[in-house]
């Protein structure tokens, strides 16, 4: 898990019952007072999330598209404007090292990363301009993020009449999980993914202009929601996030992001030497999991909770939240052969209560029991010799040994 030690602070928090979130989504809502229903309103459409803390950077100029090609794991090139996908700058050794959400407008490409990741990812791409004609910047401080899981572009294209051209449209991120994007390859068998029932769109707004685009999405019957309730529903369709699931060691086939983040047939970048490697000779060593919490303690593990089977630690939970519908759930990052079909236990030190056993540091410790449901699964990657349609394959030009 990312810390962060921003002291950016959203102008929404000022509205009643806004509780500070904290971690990645510090300087934004938690919630506003109502969690669940604020839960229930954005998965059914009808709600928002004010997520302006997070990272924007841009890349201008001609060679924008081929160039961001030719550094990351994905094909930019090509992309038309409006169209959304995602990529990733990986390490020599093939670890993520920040994976940005990209759109282009037809003259910029836009990269939505979360606050912690930007100034990196600025400096890095900075440094790899050589000759080639593009520029970039970190806007961060200038653009917001407004999230939904419908495209609200409409609206707030409306609502910032007169702030902008009149021509301008909003520029808008359509994700596109859980879809095997061209190129990609799923390591999740599960034939009715859970990220299908969760469309997402981040909407770039002004950041002068964030807290009149929220009253104008509030006059039309739009409910605010806090970060709560947008991880909630993350983490219930899978979806891993950079600095949650991510840590210095993770390779993109841990998390399922083949699917969306990689193209398996695209040309030389670093790191894709460990990408290939794992995908046709090996397995990733660890796997992302999904798990369902016991709900007795009314209580949720924090991030980096230690996971147990029969005492022996086998990986971490890297996200938790209460979900509207499915109770307290997880997403947990474990050692490949932990069998999928055992129990499992989660431990957490807390603030010590009467009657709990003390932590060696201090502090209590608090389990759960926790079932898991299996999103990578353990004998993922190796697929040459792999029996055809063992796991789901590559679209659209995608590598199939």
């Amino acid at each position: 898990m990312t810390s962060t030690d921003s002291s950016y602070r959203s102008v929404l928090l000022s509205r009643p019952g806004a509780v500070v979130a904290d971690n990645l989504d510090e300087g934004v809502a938690g919630h506003y007072g109502d969690p669940v229903p604020e839960q229930r309103a954005l998965d059914r459409g009808t709600g928002y999330v004010d997520q302006s803390q997070r990272g924007i950077v841009t890349v201008t100029g001609a060679d924008r598209l081929s160039w961001l090609t030719t550094l990351s794991s994905q094909v930019l090139t090509g992309l038309k404007p409006g169209q959304s996908t995602e990529t990733m700058f990986l390490s020599i050794q093939g670890r993520v090292e920040f994976a940005p959400h990209a759109v282009d407008d037809g003259t910029t490409t836009w990269l939505i990363a979360e606050a912690q990741e930007a100034p990196g990812l600025a400096a890095w791409l900075e440094s790899m301009r050589f000759a080639m004609r593009v520029e970039v910047a970190d806007v961060s401080s200038q653009w917001a993020v407004i999230a939904a899981t419908k495209d609200l572009s409409a609206e707030l294209t409306a609502a910032l009449e007169g702030t902008r051209a009149a021509s301008d449209a909003v520029i808008v991120w359509r994700d596109p999980w859980p879809e095997i994007s061209p190129g990609g390859y799923a390591y999740s068998t599960a034939p009715d993914h859970p990220g299908s029932e969760r469309p997402w769109f981040e909407h770039l707004v002004p950041m002068s202009a964030l807290e009149s685009a929220a009253a104008a999405l509030d006059e039309q019957g739009c409910t605010p929601a806090g970060s709560w309730a947008a991880e909630a529903l993350r983490i219930a369709a899978w979806r891993p996030r950079w600095g949650a699931e991510t840590d210095v060691k993770t390779i993109p086939h841990e998390l399922d992001w083949m699917r969306t983040a990689v193209h398996l047939s695209k040309g030389c970048y670093k790191g894709q030497e460990t990408v290939a490697r794992v995908h046709n000779l090996g397995h990733p060593p660890r796997r992302l999991t999904f798990l369902d919490l016991d709900g007795s303690q009314h209580t949720l593990p924090a991030a980096g909770a230690e996971v147990f089977l029969n005492d022996k630690l086998v990986g971490h939970v890297t996200s938790a939240r209460l979900h509207h519908e499915a109770g307290p759930i997880a997403l947990a990052v474990l050692k490949r052969n932990v069998d999928p079909q055992a129990e499992l236990l989660v431990r957490d030190t807390v603030g010590e209560g009467p009657g709990q056993e003390s932590a060696p540091g201090g502090g209590a410790i608090e389990q759960w029991s926790a079932a898991q449901t299996v999103v990578v699964q353990p004998d993922a990657g190796s697929v040459v010799g792999r029996p055809k349609d063992l796991m789901r394959g590559p679209r659209d030009g995608g590598m199939r040994l």
